[in-house]
């Protein structure tokens, strides 16, 4: 008679992998977030299928890499382009924007830090961009429009970011930041 088959494999590989601290940490603070153990996490990942918008272990890079370069001055980070559409071809980076408190200064020795040990993700490489919210009730820069467009907030510290974000997406709706087109470049502008 033939043995019925079993529900647990037979036989468990065991896999030495070599990660990166930070690769390491990333994943473990998903797992926690998740509530799985760090190898029941893993072993989930290895299974599932890439998606482009599966972004809970390089989210926790990002963000987690930003506070150790930013500290208590972080206030945000937003990812943007082709990742945050979903539109990203294999050979894409990741543009992430570090949002830092206005207290403090933005200087090369910023990027010098971040780059000191250089981030990616799935072969892709993520590339910071460091930058002072976006005031309030002030007339937005193309970066915050871009940002409000087609951005995901993946850390906002205080809700400060979200806000303004869904204001700068107001005055797009309702006509008084406008995306016009020049020599085939897209640039955002007050209305007339």
């Amino acid at each position: 008679m033939p043995r019925a088959p079993s529900k647990t494999p037979s036989r468990v590989a065991r896999v030495l992998l070599r990660l990166p601290p930070d690769v390491h940490h990333a994943l473990a603070t998903a797992a926690a977030a998740a509530g799985l153990s760090f190898n029941e996490f893993c072993v989930r990942r290895l299974r599932a299928p890439a998606h482009p918008d599966d972004t809970s272990v390089v989210r926790s890079l990002v963000v987690d890499r930003a506070r150790a370069a930013i500290g208590d001055h972080l206030l945000g980070v937003v990812v943007l382009g082709s990742w945050a559409r979903g539109t990203a071809a294999t050979n894409s980076d990741i543009d992430v924007l570090i949002v830092i408190d206005p207290e403090a200064p933005l200087t090369r020795e910023i990027y010098r830090t971040w780059d000191r040990t250089p981030l990616s993700f799935d072969g892709r490489p993520i590339d910071a961009h460091f930058v002072h919210p976006s005031t309030q009730g002030t007339a937005p820069t193309a970066l915050w429009c871009e940002a409000a467009v087609d951005g995901l907030v993946w850390y906002d510290r205080d809700g400060c970011l979200t806000r303004r974000l869904a204001e700068v997406r107001r005055a797009i709706a309702e006509g008084r930041v406008v995306r016009a087109s020049a020599h085939g470049q897209p640039y955002w502008k007050g209305a007339a």
